[in-house]
């Protein structure tokens, strides 16, 4: 557990057997939101971390990418510790979410749309994630310029507390996840017109972006 950038704390559990780090994100404003639980094993140790953090606060929000173990497997046990707080997830996720008897009231948003809280804003973009070829979400806070961007950009290795230095444009015209070239060139024509300062990673080493303290 470290503060990362600004008010924004990185929970990270490392797998030797796929040699991956696994990130969880809190940004602690007045309404704190949590990004991503990790897998159900992952959010055992993560418990106690968000406890020490968030002392007696209320966690508010869940955002979660897209439905995945190391996405949303462990929502059950956030909302048994902390049954207040909702998820925040696309239409697809929110239906999944029922199907594994997760029924708190999941707050669903579309590409485009915004989430403003006490403290912070979320705008959501689309982008193709795994399970049967459904988008996922990746939500850019734009009071801070923190992008997360989920899978989008994954490394391999022990990354927790990484943070490397990154030119923005370049990053974007390297990205070669996604083999639809259609969709490929979509994505990389809106993140283009981001200006993020900082690019929260779930796998792999974060990035921080030159000439964004001027931007």
């Amino acid at each position: 557990m470290l503060k990362i950038f600004d008010d924004l704390y990185q929970f990270s559990a490392y797998d030797p057997r796929y040699d991956l780090t696994y990130h969880q994100y809190l940004l602690l404003t007045d309404e704190p939101l949590l990004v991503h639980t990790g897998n159900a094993l992952h959010a055992e140790g993560l418990i106690p971390q968000l406890k020490s953090v968030l002392g007696d606060r209320a966690l508010k929000y869940v955002f979660f990418s897209h439905f995945e173990s190391d996405e949303c497997g462990g929502l059950p046990l956030i909302l048994k510790h902390y049954p207040g707080a909702r998820p925040v997830c696309s239409e697809v996720s929110s239906r999944e979410l029922l199907g594994f008897g997760v029924t708190e009231d999941s707050i669903v948003k579309k590409p485009a749309e915004k989430l403003a809280a006490g403290g912070f804003e979320l705008e959501f973009a689309g982008f193709p994630s795994e399970v049967h070829l459904w988008d996922g979400l990746m939500g850019y806070e734009t009071r801070r310029g923190i992008l997360f961007c989920s899978d989008l950009f994954f490394r391999f290795g022990r990354t927790h507390g990484a943070v490397v230095n990154a030119d923005w444009r370049d990053v974007v015209d390297r990205m070669d996840q996604m083999p639809d070239l259609a969709k490929r060139e979509q994505l990389q024509g809106h993140l283009r017109q981001l200006r993020p300062r900082f690019v929260a990673t779930g796998h792999g080493p974060c990035l921080k972006i030159a000439g964004s303290e001027n931007a």
